[in-house]
C-alpha cells in the first residue's frame, strides 16, 4: 500500500543510530570508511543462468537453496543486518532435493525449476511458515492451504526460501508510520544505505532481490508497494493489471486495487516470474477477466530493439513532488528511447491527476473493513476475527505493536459501513471514471501512445521512526487506482541512491510493457548491486547514464 502521503525492532533502528554516529567526525563529516562488499557466488545471478549452472551439472538446486539460506544468515541476520527476511522456510532444501530427482528423471517443468524465490509474508503458505502481514496477531493461526499464487509458484518448480518482511497490515495502519517497519519483524534497512529506508509495503521483497538474497521475489501492491520499494531499491517490478493475478490467500487491504506481482533485478526474471503467476483462480472473480489475456509466458517480449517505433508520452507535471535533482535522469531515458528509436511525445498533460486522494483513501478505507473480515474468516486459530478485533489487539500490546507509531488508520476504517453504501459506490465510479476513462485511456488515445513514462520516486529518505516516512514524490497512483499495469526500471542515482522509472499502460497491456521496459533497461544498463553501505555516498561514476547511440 502507499496512500497519498503512503501510510505504510527497535534494536536493529538503535544499531543503525550507533553505526551513523560512528561513522562521523567531530566536525559532522562522514569518515571515509565504508562495508567491504561481501562476496557471493550467486550475486547478481539471473534465473537464466541458474537454470544454465543446473542444466550443466555444476550446481543443483539444493546447493543453490544452501548459498542463498547461507547468504540470508550472514548479511540478513548477521553481518550488515539487512532484516530483509522474516523467516526461512525449512524444508526448502528437501523441496530443492526433490526438484533434483524430478530433473534427473523426467526434465524440468520450465524456467522456474529448482530457482529459489523469497515470498511476501501476506501471502499464505500452508507449510512450517506463518503467514502474518507483519503483526503478532497472526502468529500461531496456519492457513488452510496455499496462496493461488504460491500454488502457481511450486507448479512452476520454483522453491519458496523464505518469506520477507513488509511494512505491517501493507503500509496501512498509521499515517506516520515507517516503511518496512512491522511488530514481528523490525525494521528492513535499504540495501544501498543501511540508515535509508526500503520503502514500502514490499520492502523486504525488494531489499532482499537487491542484495541476491534469492533469484527473485513476490509482493503485493494496493497503491505503490511493489513498484515503490524496487525503486528506490534499484530493482525491476511488474504490478498487474488488477486480476491478472489472482489475489485469494493473500492479506488484503483492498479488492479493487490490491494485486500480488514479481520483483526481480532484471526485466527478463521479471517477465519469467510473472508468467508462473497468472492463471484463472475460481476464488478470485477478478481472474476471470484475464481469460484470453493472461499468458503463461512472457519471455517473447525480450527482444532487442523493444523501443524501436513504439509511441511513448512523458510525464512531467509538478504534481508529482519530484526533487529538480531527478531531472537528468528522466532526460537521460527520454534521450535513451529516443535514440532506440521510440516516438517521444514529451510533455503530455494527464488532467485529472491529483483528483482522486480523497476517493481512493475512502474506498481503501471501505474495502480494507470489508475484505479483512472475509479473509479472517477462513483462517482458523486467528486471534482476530476483523478490524476492531486487531485494534484492540495492538491496544493490549501495544509496547510490542505500537512502540513508534499508532493505528489511525485503522481506526478510521472500522468506522466504515458495508460495500452497499452509497459513499463508498461514489467514491469508486468517481475513482474509475478520473483515473480510467477520463484519465490514462484518455490520455493514450488522445496522443495514439502505446505507454507513459515517469519517474517511479525520489531516492530513499533517512528511516525515522519518530516521524515517520518523508515524501520524495511518487508516480504510483495512476496505475494503481486505474487497476492498470505499470512496470518499473532502474534509470539512474542520485548520492549513490537508485532511481526508478515507469512505463504505465492500458489494462491487460503486461506485454507491450515487458517489451519497452526490456528496450529500455538495454540502453541504460543502470543497474548497480548493492555494497551494504551504513549510509548513503557516491560510489557509481555518474549520475545517469552517457548515451552513445
Amino acid at each position: 500500500m502507499a496512500t497519498s502521503r503512503k501510510p505504510w525492532i527497535l534494536s536493529a533502528a538503535l544499531v543503525t543510530i550507533i553505526i551513523m554516529a560512528a561513522a562521523c567526525s567531530p566536525g559532522g563529516k562522514r569518515a571515509p570508511e565504508k562495508t567491504a562488499p561481501v562476496k557471493f557466488p550467486l550475486e547478481e545471478k539471473s534465473i537464466a543462468e541458474l537454470q544454465e549452472m543446473m542444466t550443466s551439472g555444476t550446481a543443483t538446486s539444493e546447493s543453490l537453496v544452501t548459498l542463498y539460506l547461507k547468504r540470508i544468515d550472514e548479511i540478513d541476520r548477521n553481518g550488515p543486518g539487512l532484516n530483509a527476511v522474516i523467516e526461512t522456510n525449512p524444508d526448502a532444501p528437501a523441496i530443492a532435493r526433490d526438484l533434483d530427482r524430478e530433473r534427473r528423471e523426467k526434465g524440468p517443468r520450465g524456467p522456474l525449476h529448482g530457482v529459489p524465490v523469497l515470498i511476501k509474508d501476506n501471502i499464505d503458505t500452508a507449510d512450517k511458515m506463518e503467514t502474518t502481514a507483519g503483526s503478532l496477531a497472526l502468529l500461531g493461526s496456519k492457513p488452510v492451504r496455499d496462496a493461488f499464487v504460491a500454488e502457481r509458484l511450486r507448479a512452476a518448480g520454483a522453491v519458496i526460501i523464505g518469506k520477507t518482511n513488509l511494512s505491517e497490515w501493507a503500509n496501512f495502519r498509521s499515517s506516520r508510520s515507517s516503511s518496512g517497519w512491522s511488530g514481528r519483524g523490525g525494521q528492513t534497512h535499504n540495501p544501498y544505505a543501511l540508515d535509508r529506508n526500503p520503502s514500502g509495503s514490499s520492502s523486504g521483497s525488494a531489499a532482499a532481490v537487491a542484495a541476491s538474497l534469492a533469484a527473485a521475489g513476490v509482493g503485493t501492491e494496493t497503491d505503490g508497494s511493489i513498484v515503490s520499494p524496487a525503486s528506490v531499491c534499484g530493482i525491476v517490478g511488474i504490478k498487474p493489471t488488477v486480476g491478472l493475478v489472482s489475489r485469494s490467500g493473500i492479506v488484503p487491504i483492498a479488492h479493487s486495487q490490491d494485486t500480488a506481482g514479481p520483483m526481480a533485478r532484471t526485466v527478463a526474471d521479471a517477465a519469467t516470474l510473472l508468467g508462473a503467476m497468472t492463471g484463472i483462480d475460481p476464488s478470485d472473480p477478478a481472474t476471470k477477466e484475464s481469460k484470453g489475456r493472461s499468458l503463461t509466458d512472457y519471455r517473447e517480449f525480450l527482444k532487442p530493439g523493444g523501443l524501436r517505433g513504439a509511441r511513448i508520452g512523458v510525464l512531467r507535471a509538478d504534481s508529482f513532488n519530484f526533487s529538480p535533482k531527478l531531472a537528468p535522469v528522466l532526460r537521460a531515458a527520454v534521450e535513451a528511447m529516443k535514440k532506440e528509436g521510440a516516438e517521444v511525445v514529451d510533455p503530455v498533460e494527464f488532467p485529472t491527476l491529483g483528483k482522486t486522494g480523497g476517493s481512493e483513501y475512502e474506498v481503501l478505507l471501505y474495502e480494507f473493513k470489508a475484505d479483512l473480515a472475509a479473509y479472517l474468516a477462513a483462517r482458523p486459530g486467528a486471534a482476530i476475527r476483523g478490524v476492531a478485533d486487531l485494534i484492540e489487539f495492538n491496544r493490549k500490546n501495544a509496547d510490542r505493536e505500537m512502540p513508534f507509531f499508532g493505528q489511525e488508520v485503522l481506526e478510521e476504517a472500522v468506522k466504515k459501513g458495508p460495500l452497499t453504501d452509497k459513499a463508498y459506490r461514489d467514491a469508486l465510479a468517481k475513482d474509475h471514471d478520473l483515473m480510467r476513462a477520463k484519465g490514462i485511456d484518455a490520455v493514450l488515445a488522445k496522443h495514439k501512445l502505446d505507454a507513459l513514462v515517469v519517474l517511479t520516486n525520489g531516492p530513499a529518505h533517512m528511516t525515522d521512526l519518530v516521524n515517520g516516512d518523508r515524501d520524495t514524490g511518487g508516480s504510483s497512483s495512476l496505475a494503481a487506482v486505474a487497476g492498470y499495469p505499470s512496470i518499473t526500471l532502474p534509470a539512474g542515482w542520485i548520492d549513490g541512491l537508485p532511481v526508478g522509472i515507469s512505463f504505465i499502460g492500458k489494462a491487460w497491456s503486461e506485454p507491450a510493457l515487458v517489451k519497452l521496459a526490456f528496450g529500455l533497461e538495454q540502453a541504460l544498463g543502470m543497474r548497480k548491486p548493492p555494497r551494504l553501505n551504513p549510509t548513503a555516498d557516491i560510489p557509481f561514476s555518474g549520475l545517469v547514464p552517457t548515451i552513445s547511440k
